[in-house]
């Protein structure tokens, strides 16, 4: 075959060189996008940590990825899907009881049926104190917050006091849950709390997580920049801007690189 046979046959093959139009173009963008919107929606999301409540286990500043799969309510829909239940020691994202609007990252300390006290910020979970060297605990140094708290280091065996932070709802619903020198985590409840004991308001303050009010769990972080604690509180558009602004100056010097990739646990 000579060189016009070939070119002849290229020519007549209806198929050589088409191009894609307009429309479907758009149309694969958009599929791409639905799909990237659905992952990110149902599958995985993208949370920054504002506050130092889970200091060590995770920082002001820390981006992670949460898996807002495995601990969802299980759906016939899709059974090929792994769920499993909340487990002591668990880190979870939820909605604050009270405060649809607002995530919190926490540590599941205790699941239905469990007992569970604190004595001098050392947590007693069925009758057995619990070694979490992760844990912060009252220790005596510069900082008054470190200090002993009777009710928040002592619970729930020293009721709140005006100065305790704690919820009016709470205050009246705590005492229908304790039993002898425990607090009773009742059916379809987790209580957590956050790994910085002294600094982190949690169920102390506000009582028990549902289960329908968890959305899934921290997997690791995949971005974390050295951010200021009162960055939580600077919620004009003018402080935003400017941080913004702060990022795309100092990205590569203010990053913490060795925390990228790190697991959550």
């Amino acid at each position: 075959m000579n060189t016009m046979e070939l070119e002849s046959k290229q020519t007549d093959n209806p198929h050589a060189e088409e191009t894609e139009t307009l429309l479907e173009s758009l149309a694969s963008i958009c599929s791409v996008l639905a799909i990237g919107l659905f992952v990110m929606t149902f599958v995985f999301q993208n949370f920054e940590i504002p506050s130092a409540s889970m200091v060590k286990t995770l920082l002001i500043g820390d981006h992670v990825l949460v898996d807002r799969i495995g601990l969802a309510p299980a759906s016939s829909w899709a059974p090929f899907v792994y769920y499993r239940q909340v487990h002591r020691g668990d880190i979870i994202v939820f909605l604050k009881p009270g405060e649809p609007d607002l995530f919190l990252v926490k540590r599941a300390i205790a699941i239905p049926g469990d007992r569970i006290h604190l004595r001098n910020g050392i947590v007693y979970l069925n009758g057995v104190a619990q070694n979490e060297p992760q844990a912060g605990k009252p220790v005596a140094d510069d900082n008054p917050q470190h200090a002993y708290n009777p009710y928040r280091d002592d619970f729930p065996a020293v009721p709140p006091g005006p100065a305790d932070d704690v919820t009016a709802t709470w205050a009246y619903d705590l005492p229908s849950h304790i039993q002898g020198d425990d607090l009773v985590v009742p059916p379809g409840k987790v209580f957590a709390m956050g790994d910085n004991r002294t600094e982190s308001l949690d169920g102390r303050y506000w009582g028990f997580v549902p289960r329908e009010n968890i959305v899934g769990r921290p997997m690791f972080v995949y971005w974390s920049f050295e951010t200021p604690a009162d960055q939580i509180n600077k919620q004009s558009i003018g402080d935003r801007l400017s941080f913004i602004g702060h990022i795309l100056i100092h990205v590569f010097d203010q990053t913490r690189w060795n925390r990228t990739l790190h697991l959550i646990k």
